[in-house]
């Protein structure tokens, strides 16, 4: 049997998308691949509470004084904590701080990251409420690697969404996070298989 991919979520919310990834694992559905743990810089995060539910660390690491970038001595203790669970992929999940050099260049190839939309499209906050409120007939979700162009890295994979005349913002929110759901626990499943190749991984 083959080593375990171990990976790392990074989160800052109810932590859905890192649910719907464990959950696949104790079903048997995402590869080789194995959550050694889970970061949040949110105190009281329902995300946190994954951890006691699955049996893994999940742990409140304080990303202060920045409230919107991961940076300087916090930067230096979450790259310390991912290398002690000795990780292959970090996964962006919910994480809403932007990763600067320091984390890009510790882990340069093996971060990607969960966006709400169909990038190049609606990059950046709110995409879901702005693809709506753009009438466009379609939205969705991506997975990309990360680099220093926010929400601008290789795109890995994507999932349509229609938006449909009798949406809400609500409800479209709904499916697309349903089809978030689907979407990153296959593309980890892939990647640990090595039938997605990151760009940091040719080797």
């Amino acid at each position: 049997m083959s080593n375990p991919f171990r990976i790392v979520i990074l989160g800052s919310g109810r932590g859905s998308n890192a649910e719907a990834v464990l959950e696949a694992q104790r079903s048997g559905k995402l590869g080789r691949a194995e959550i050694a743990g889970i970061i949040c810089d949110q105190p009281g995060a329902r995300i946190l509470e994954l951890g006691p539910r699955f049996g893994i660390p999940a742990v409140f690491m304080d990303a202060a004084p920045f409230r919107t970038k991961l940076e300087g001595a916090a930067e230096e203790r979450y790259i310390a904590q991912i290398r002690v669970w000795n990780a292959e992929l970090v996964v962006l999940a919910g994480f809403m701080r932007v990763i600067k050099a320091g984390f890009l260049r510790a882990f340069a190839g093996r971060i990607i990251n969960l966006h709400p939309s169909l990038l190049p499209a609606f990059p950046g906050l709110e995409a879901i409420a702005r693809a709506y409120e753009a009438r466009v007939p379609e939205t969705g979700c991506t997975v990309h690697e990360v680099t220093a162009d926010v929400d601008g890295g290789r795109i890995l994979r994507q999932a349509k969404v229609a938006i449909t005349p009798g949406d809400t913002v609500e409800s479209l929110a709904k499916k697309v996070h349903a089809a978030e759901h689907v979407l990153l626990p296959a593309v980890i499943a892939d990647i640990s298989e090595g039938r997605i190749i990151l760009q940091g991984n040719h080797g």
